[in-house]
């Protein structure tokens, strides 16, 4: 009798200890795909920001920093207009300025969209391509523009993002503060923002979308909460 009941107390326990290893097993694997999942894509996404650089290179604003005590001052190189000539007998010397050329960038295209730029947030080590439209696919791999007149021009562009709690895209924007800054590079500058308004609101306002900036450049991050109940809205202007 004792023997039966042995046995069967062995085999509940034996149950259990499968029950144990098989959950352990799951959270394991969940948290490792997830973590390569994450790697995977912070280095799909470095590699297409490199490539970003490079093919915008030749549309990119020529810039000379100088230290004025502790702000830099950037200066654009002006173009050279005028050419000078030693006079010639008999020659005409008659100058003209050289005629401008516009180089159109070459599209970067990252996971089937085109990349128009990326954002770098230094407090939050958030930085990503920016793709040209908002779809299901284009937000699980980068931040995307939702709304708006695009990178870096007059008016409010909205740029979404996940919140996938572990560090990817918007996920640590519940961690900005006012007075923190975002730089926006599109194909040809960089421009910093400076955070001003933060809020949650919820998920059918699009009222701040449409916001007159007054003809400023602005910016809007929008993101899930983490309980996804509402968004969470950062309002940023250029600082200047």
């Amino acid at each position: 009798m004792f023997n039966k009941v042995g046995s069967k107390y062995g085999d509940i326990l034996t149950m259990v200890l499968v029950v144990l290893i098989v959950v352990i097993l799951g959270i394991v694997g969940y948290f490792g795909y997830d973590i390569y999942n994450k790697n995977t894509k912070t280095a799909s996404a470095q590699t297409a920001m490199a490539e970003f650089e490079e093919a915008t290179k030749p549309t990119r604003k020529p810039k000379v920093t100088n230290t004025v005590g502790d702000e830099e001052e950037n200066t654009v190189e002006e173009p050279i207009d005028v050419i000078e000539r030693e006079n010639v007998p008999g020659e005409d010397i008659t100058t003209e300025a050289p005629t401008e050329t516009t180089t159109e960038p070459e599209k970067v295209m990252y996971e089937g969209y085109e990349m128009v730029g990326k954002i770098n947030i230094p407090k939050t080590k958030c930085e990503y391509p920016i793709l040209a439209e908002t779809t299901k696919h284009s937000i699980e791999v980068a931040v995307a523009i939702l709304y708006g007149p695009g990178l870096n021009e007059p008016g409010n562009t909205v740029i979404v993002g996940h919140n996938y709690r572990n560090g990817m895209f918007f996920s640590n924007n519940k961690k900005l503060a006012i007075g923190d800054k975002i730089y926006i590079t599109s194909a040809t500058e960089t421009v910093v923002y400076e955070i001003y308004n933060i809020y949650q609101t919820s998920p059918d306002d699009a009222d701040y979308m449409r916001r007159d900036t007054g003809g400023a450049r602005e910016i809007s991050l929008s993101t899930c909460t983490d309980d996804s109940s509402a968004r969470l809205i950062i309002w940023a202007k250029e600082k200047v």
